[in-house]
């Protein structure tokens, strides 16, 4: 049964709802529905699905582009509605010839919604009784014939009709209705064990024959072959060749090639201190875009991507559309730009899900629009691409941390950041780059050496903590992570420290014993902050490693509401020139925003991230 279908506008405004349908739904799965998936450009998925204690709704929905309508159907998940979708389109159709923009109140509508639900139910029990009909005779025919081919013995012209008429290639050994014949796999087993056990014996008699002929050939050849060794071994082996410097040029040799840290007496090494005013982070400049042959750089863009649709329409006509504009825009006029817009995305790294569900989104966003006067399809299309970009890559909330740490200065605790990672991301490195950049604002910094996993994780630490003149909370290796992480934290307190930056054990998302460490280790100490720390060089595996962190860590943690990942920090961003995508496929599939970008190998190297600048170059 239907729960609810409403109808509202792109601003908001519900027009119309269903007064006979008026069931209480539980949790608020339109709320969800427009936060989740409408704004966050996936409204070219079919379904969404909401789950709530004591209730499960699919969602269905659908868009009127030119009048900026809304359309969504809600019903419990356990029912199959054939009927929806019909009824989206029917309702779409006849609300739309009785709008008006000035119009608020629509309850005429409601006769002819009843009438047009009942129309499509009758479609729907029409279509179920055709397949109940035709279901019967289709099983019959397939157990008919994997009974015979069963009572046969298995020949081979039985089996080749029986892949001939079944139509796909696992009727041999299923049944239309799911279930196995047994005689079928009885047959088939013998048929295997019997080939099996022949090739065995083959390749035995095979394998001896083969011995001892290579037994033979052997002891011919390794006569040879010590007879030249012998003769050609002239070199002492007493003598041991000492590797020399090479000399490049005429510039005088080094005398030293250890480049290490010196030590003093005791055989302690001497560090270097780097003083907090080396520099001023990036994090605290303005990054200045140019603008220079934006113009050029669309002309061409739209040049190339109208080609299609130059050759199928024709100069004329297409100068004509562009001058008096098309009436309505429609998937078929989309998919020359859309594609070739896909095709420019994944060049750019974007991961090839996401680029298909961006393009499905833009069109599910443009069809039924009226295309303007002197605009082309392509610069449409493209226009409305960059809003879509624009709009995931913004963060929908604040992401001011040294804001934040105030305000848990003023709670007397300190604002707890844990960085999280698939292996050789550079964790440890950029959680330094973190700690210089707050040591700038004079914030005190304390570190937390929680990699126990990995051999000198700890001393790569430490060796930051001496840098840069902090406190570091270490217990060495194989200590439960978790526990560490809540004594730095109690330390922290202690000692009147503002932030403790927790660093852990770089994890790929399919090892379980790891993750279940991390979930723990998040759960018991609640961080202020969840950095997932990923390189900007992933291509799609950057999300399997978002989606599949933030699936084990609900699903590992005790709690009823599990702490995700909050945060983004790109690193390695200055090795990719323009295959700036990865920013774009992290953001789309875990909702969390960049909040840092690191770009260098220095203290200084950490940025933010710059919406326009991203855009510009996946649309270049």
């Amino acid at each position: 049964m239907l729960e609810q279908l409403l109808i509202f506008t792109r601003g908001g405004l519900i027009l119309w709802t269903c007064k006979e349908l008026g069931n209480a739904l539980k949790g608020s799965p339109i709320d969800t529905l427009i936060r989740s998936c409408l704004l966050e450009e996936r409204s070219g998925a079919a379904l969404f699905t909401y789950d709530v204690q004591g209730a499960s709704y699919n969602l269905k929905w659908t868009f009127h582009n030119e009048l900026g309508l809304v359309f969504v159907a809600v019903y419990q998940r356990i029912l199959h509605l054939l009927y929806v979708d019909d009824l989206l389109a029917m309702v779409k159709r006849e609300f739309a010839e009785i709008y008006d923009p000035k119009r608020t109140d629509y309850n005429d509508f409601d006769e002819t919604f009843r009438q047009l639900r009942k129309e499509a139910e009758a479609r729907a029990e029409e279509l179920k009784k055709v397949k109940q009909v035709g279901k019967p005779m289709n099983n019959g025919k397939k157990q008919g014939q994997v009974q015979k081919v069963g009572l046969d013995g298995g020949s081979k012209k039985s089996g080749g009709g029986l892949a001939a008429d079944g139509g796909d290639g696992e009727n041999g050994h299923k049944l239309g209705n799911g279930h196995s014949n047994g005689n079928r796999v009885m047959v088939d087993e013998s048929r295997k064990t019997d080939v099996v056990n022949a090739k065995e014996n083959t390749d035995s008699n095979n394998g001896a024959f083969d011995v001892s002929k290579l037994q033979k050939l052997r002891s011919k050849g390794g006569k040879k072959t010590d007879t030249v060794a012998n003769k050609g071994s002239k070199v002492d082996p007493k003598k041991k060749v000492t590797k020399k410097n090479r000399v490049w040029d005429d510039s005088p040799p080094e005398s030293k090639l250890d480049f290490t840290d010196p030590a003093d007496g005791n055989g302690n090494e001497i560090i270097e201190v780097v003083p907090a005013d080396q520099g001023e982070s990036m994090m605290d400049k303005e990054e200045i875009i140019s603008s220079e042959s934006e113009g050029e750089e669309d002309d061409d863009d739209v040049g190339k991507d109208s080609k299609p649709e130059a050759k199928k329409k024709g100069w004329f006509s297409s100068m004509f559309q562009s001058i008096a504009g098309k009436a309505n825009l429609e998937k078929a006029d989309l998919e020359p730009a859309l594609k070739a817009l896909k095709d420019r995305l994944m060049t750019k790294n974007v991961a090839e899900e996401i680029a298909e569900k961006l393009c499905e989104s833009v069109a599910a966003s443009l069809e039924g629009k009226k295309q303007a006067s002197f605009t082309r399809i392509s610069s449409t299309v493209q226009a409305a691409m960059e809003e879509a970009l624009v709009r995931i890559l913004t963060p929908r909330r604040s992401i001011d941390i040294l804001r934040d740490v105030h305000a848990a200065k003023e709670q007397r605790r300190p604002y707890v950041v844990v960085f999280v990672g698939v292996n050789g991301v550079g964790k440890s490195t950029n959680l330094a780059k973190v700690a210089y950049w707050l040591l700038q604002h004079k914030i005190k910094v304390m570190m937390a050496a929680c990699d126990t996993f990995r051999s000198g994780a700890v001393e790569q630490l430490r060796t930051h903590a001496r840098r840069l003149q902090i406190p570091i909370f270490e217990k060495g290796y194989e200590k439960d992570p978790a526990i560490v992480a809540k004594e730095a934290i109690q330390e922290a307190t202690r000692n009147g420290s503002d932030v403790v930056l927790v660093d852990t054990a770089g994890r790929m998302q399919d090892n379980e014993p790891l993750m279940r460490a991390l979930s723990k280790l998040i759960y018991l100490n609640n961080p202020d902050l969840v950095l997932f720390v990923g390189e900007a060089l992933v291509g799609n595996d950057a999300v399997d490693q978002l989606s599949k962190f933030n699936q084990k860590l609900a699903d590992l943690s005790t709690s009823p509401n599990p702490r995700l990942i909050d945060g983004i920090l790109l690193t390695k961003f200055d090795t990719i020139d323009d295959k700036v995508g990865a920013a774009l496929s992290m953001v789309y599939i875990s909702g969390a925003p960049v909040m840092f970008v690191g770009c260098g190998q220095s203290y200084t190297d950490l940025k933010k991230l710059n919406v326009k600048s991203i855009v510009k170059t996946l649309l270049k």
